[in-house]
């Protein structure tokens, strides 16, 4: 089965309308399955690899189905819904701004292209939410002050994925690309052991000549070294100290690495902590139309924001929201705007 279609089953079971209560036996064994495809097929050599994996794959089924909970009704993506839609509003600095998205959307074309029937396609739209402290002027008990220190909230980065023809679809689509991440994370882990495997042996060269050349210089034979004041014996017992340091480093990591066992034990320590990758948490907002943020007692108008914010890891964070995007409302292909996109 191709990477791309890995975890669609596992998905559409979790993500959908009718997703059943509780993991039952055939989740986690289509799960563990899925996992061992996109991972390393040989792990099926040992025999006791679905018990090994059973555990982490229950918690990681119970943690998606939190997540897929969580993720927010579909909304229209259009320049029309620029002014009833507060998260359209917010995302994009003006009505153009969406049609811009959308003609600079490679996926939106080619899913309309294969799917010439769909008037609509669904998605998952991402952006990145900024905050900075800067001075602006602000309405302070009715007077407009200037140079009152404030929030500013930007969204910036946009972009569509996970083109559907269906919400239940998409979700399912991304349903699948979170679980792909996942397994994604314990190949790394696979190809991170093996490049610390090479920086060891690496390391273990090195400190083994620097060792070799002070054993000769301590024996007499380099007498360049002759009449340098530091007694070459303490450069010498700390150089076997962090020899034998590397040396058993790199037996362990080799070990790790040539090992099923150890294989399982990298991709368990993904599954059994999928919180430490993946969550999603809820943001209020109440911002301004020039996008500061405003306190709750504030009597300014405010657009009320409550937003889906998804976190991969310890570095990527973005709003995301399910959206419906109208082929009526895609630029054609040599459209000013996407000509411009190109060009930037």
């Amino acid at each position: 089965m191709a990477f791309a279609d890995l975890f669609s089953g596992v998905a559409g079971r979790l993500f959908g309308a009718a997703a059943p209560p509780d993991a039952d036996q055939a989740i986690v064994e289509q799960t563990i399955e899925a996992i061992v495809d996109a991972v390393d097929p040989r792990i099926r050599s040992d025999r006791h690899y679905r018990r090994a994996l059973e555990p982490g794959v229950r918690r990681t089924i119970a943690h998606m189905r939190g997540i897929a909970q969580r993720l927010p009704a579909p909304i229209v993506l259009s320049p029309e819904s620029w002014q009833r839609e507060p998260l359209v509003k917010a995302c994009f600095a003006r009505p153009e701004d969406v049609r811009a998205l959308l003609g600079r959307s490679r996926e939106l074309y080619r899913f309309f292209d294969a799917n010439p029937a769909c008037a609509e396609g669904h998605a998952l739209l991402g952006a990145r939410r900024e905050e900075r402290s800067v001075l602006a002027p602000a309405l302070i008990d009715g007077q407009l002050r200037r140079d009152v220190a404030q929030v500013s909230v930007s969204f910036d980065r946009q972009r569509l994925f996970a083109l559907a023809a269906d919400a239940a679809a998409c979700r399912r689509e991304v349903g699948a690309g979170l679980f792909r991440r996942l397994a994604a994370l314990a190949v790394e882990r696979s190809l991170g052991t093996e490049r610390r495997v090479k920086d060891l042996e690496e390391r273990k060269g090195i400190l083994a000549t620097r060792l070799r050349m002070l054993q000769l210089r301590r024996d007499g034979i380099q007498r360049a070294f002759e009449d340098e004041a530091e007694d070459p014996a303490v450069e010498i017992a700390r150089l076997e100290s962090a020899l034998q340091g590397t040396l058993d480093e790199f037996i362990a990591e080799k070990a790790s690495l040539k090992t099923l066992e150890g294989i399982i034990d990298g991709v368990r320590a993904i599954f059994e902590a999928p919180d430490r990758q993946l969550a999603i948490e809820t943001v209020e907002l109440r911002l301004s139309g020039t996008g500061m943020r405003l306190e709750t007692g504030s009597s300014e108008a405010a657009i009320e924001l409550q937003l889906q914010e998804l976190r991969l890891g310890e570095a990527v964070r973005g709003v995301i929201a399910f959206v419906r995007c109208a082929r009526a409302d895609l630029p054609p292909r040599d459209d000013a705007i996407r000509r411009a996109e190109r060009s930037l």
